[in-house]
């Protein structure tokens, strides 16, 4: 027996060692290609970077605020890919408006399933798509409950420990931006005055509006360049130089006393119009502007943008507005190679000497090269384009301009498309906005007719903001002098007011529509006006004061104690303060600034029911003293301030703490 146990092992051994050889053979007959290794290695590490950014973004998200419209909206749309394959219904959440009574917010995308499902021959009632959606909706820890009423509406409740905990996070790791699925390059173009010329009241729209839509998409993570077009090309500056050299022959040397451009401007003007030798050698100055060789012309030119850039960035510095100053003349030379390109690729067609690009959308052409060789607005807004979209790799680009400008920015996007300067995931936008006209609902002017300087409007505005607090002060005096300001207090709140008043009333109105200049409604300390929300700000932020509780204390509580919300009004307000989130996302893809004005003044009002129905702080009748803080709505109060304080920070206005 163990003869045969020990054969049959020796025999398994040998087998066994025959099976290594082989495989042995197998491995050196079987050679690796190196290549194939490298790539395996270069495979293994863009699996460790998908990894590691698939983290990122998991972060990310995490530091954003919900949206949710567009969070239930994808919740429902998963639910409704299930029951009903085939059905495409464009699924849409929005706030409810009946101040929580059916629910927070509501969606009505049963009818539009059920009228789908029509005209696929399969009859369905709204009611029982709206029932079957609510039973299937899977569990989400935001809600409460989901309920069908009417003939199929779904209403969405937020559970008040859910709203408590958001609040308390909003406190705590400050105020978040909503979701952004691509966060993007951005070019956006706006103000844009014309140099040796002064700001206007022209430019106050695209200028305020401009800044506060870079604001918007700067504060979601897109990465904005502000891009002030300037007007430093052209014919004007031949004149002008020519002036300056009769004026002051030694500019080179000895700094010219122009304080005032623009009647220099009309000087050289007047002399343009009225004298034909000085008429010759302007022109012959624009030559040697452009042929980019004389320096004389140049440093008299630099000399004039120099001094016209000063005054700009006065008026850019009281108003709080950041731009890069980009001039035409900085298109010049990719003129130069534009026009070369587009004859060579066919895209220019000749009429009566001028080089022209027609699309199939308009009628009407651009004029790219004039019938003296000269080029055009159009010319330079297409070199624009080509230097942001295809140099610059930009994702968007937005121009802040006036309406009546329609037209002429549909001709160039539409041009830019057809010679090849747009890839389709790129997009160009118009932000239109209409006039800004006088009390009697005629263009804004001065009463002589002049069109209104933009400094002198400024002017006047601080000079009625002051006059108007010092008067409120002198009535807090006559009543015993409690609260009065302090003269530093007093212009910080006049500049504030002003700039705040003047910002507010563009951005309050809707942008396409032309709007009436008051300052008497601007400056009124009631309704729906910059004077009367940052005064309610600033009697939020008194209420923490009152109660001898400090920002740093209110948000030590907030670290350590969880926040409980319970009251219908508290809830009310809380609930306002989140949807935050949705009116950013909205604005950022409507680039209509009033949403924002109005939801700040829904939250005032929201306010102010809760404040009427909750007590922050209890005090003795008799004695006045504190009897009890309520922690948990100081810090509702604190949280009210800190949104407030963010739009007004979006809408480019200053906040003060004391009115």
């Amino acid at each position: 027996m163990q003869a045969k146990m020990l054969a049959h092992t020796e025999s398994v051994e040998k087998e066994i060692l025959k099976l290594r050889r082989e495989i042995e053979d197998l491995e050196q007959s079987v050679k690796i290609d190196p290549e194939i290794s490298k790539l395996e290695t270069q495979n293994n590490k863009l699996k460790y970077q998908i990894s590691h950014l698939q983290q990122a973004i998991e972060k990310e998200k995490s530091k954003r605020m919900i949206a949710f419209p567009t969070f239930f909206s994808e919740k429902i749309g998963t639910v409704v890919s299930k029951l009903y394959p085939g059905v495409s219904a464009k699924i849409e959440v929005g706030p409810n408006n009946t101040k929580g009574k059916n629910g927070d917010y509501q969606c009505s995308c049963s009818f539009l399933i059920a009228k789908e499902m029509g005209k696929m021959g399969q009859k369905s009632n709204p009611k029982e798509i709206a029932n079957n959606l609510s039973q299937n909706f899977e569990n989400v820890s935001c809600l409460e409950k989901i309920e069908v009423t009417g003939p199929g509406f779904l209403n969405l409740y937020l559970k008040p420990n859910f709203v408590s905990s958001q609040i308390q996070d909003l406190l705590v790791n400050g105020i978040k931006p909503p979701p952004c699925k691509k966060l993007e390059k951005v070019f956006v173009d706006f103000s844009s005055p014309n140099i040796a010329k002064e700001m206007h009241v022209g430019h106050l729209r695209s200028t305020i509006i401009g800044d506060t839509v870079c604001r918007l998409l700067e504060f979601v993570g897109h990465d904005v360049h502000r891009v002030n077009h300037l007007g430093d090309w052209g014919t004007q500056f031949g004149m002008l130089i020519a002036h300056l050299q009769d004026q002051f022959p030694n500019f080179k040397t000895e700094s010219p006393p122009i304080e005032d451009l623009q009647a220099f401007y009309k000087e050289s003007k007047t002399r343009f119009d009225s004298d034909a030798e000085f008429k010759a050698r302007a022109y012959k100055c624009v030559v040697a502007l452009q042929g980019g060789h004389d320096q004389n012309i140049i440093e008299g030119w630099k000399l004039i943008c120099d001094i016209s850039l000063r005054e700009f960035n006065k008026i850019y510095e009281r108003l709080d507005i950041k731009l890069d100053p980009v001039g035409e003349s900085f298109y010049q030379k990719k003129m130069e190679e534009l026009v070369p390109e587009l004859e060579a690729a066919g895209q220019l067609q000749l009429s009566d000497g001028c080089k022209l690009i027609f699309t199939e959308e308009e009628e009407v052409p651009m004029m790219i090269v004039k019938s003296d060789g000269g080029f055009t607005y159009d010319t330079s807004d297409l070199a624009a384009i080509k230097y942001r979209m295809v140099t610059n790799e930009a994702d968007w680009g937005i121009y802040v301009v006036d309406s009546g400008q329609g037209l002429h920015f549909k001709l160039l996007f539409s041009a830019a498309k057809k010679i090849g300067l747009i890839k389709p995931e790129q997009k160009l936008s118009h932000v239109g906005f209409g006039v800004v006209l006088g009390e009697d609902r005629k263009k804004f002017k001065t009463r002589s007719g002049d069109t209104v300087k933009l400094k002198d409007l400024l002017d006047e505005g601080l000079q009625r903001a002051d006059k108007k607090i010092r008067e409120k002060e002198e009535i807090k005096k006559e009543k015993g002098g409690a609260g009065l300001l302090s003269e530093e207090e007093i212009i910080s709140c006049r500049d504030a007011v002003t700039y705040g008043c003047i910002k507010f009333a563009d951005l309050t109105c809707t942008r396409t529509n032309d709007y009436v200049f008051s300052f008497d409604k601007m400056l009124d300390d009631k309704g729906k006006t910059a004077v009367y929300l940052l005064y309610a700000l600033t009697r939020i932020r008194s209420i923490a004061r009152n109660a001898g509780k400090s920002r740093e204390e209110l948000l030590k509580h907030a670290q350590e104690n969880p926040l409980n919300l319970e009251h219908e009004a508290e809830l009310r307000l809380a609930k306002m303060l989140l949807r935050f989130a949705e009116v950013i996302e909205e604005i950022t893809g409507t680039l209509q600034p009033h949403t924002l004005c109005n939801y700040l003044y829904e939250i005032s009002t929201a306010f102010t029911y809760f404040y009427d129905n909750c007590y922050c702080i209890q005090k003795d009748r008799e004695t006045g003293e504190i009897i009890k803080i309520h922690m948990d709505r100081l810090l509702l109060c604190e949280a009210t301030a800190r949104v407030m304080e963010k739009c007004f920070n979006l809408l480019g206005i200053k906040t003060v703490s004391r009115m």
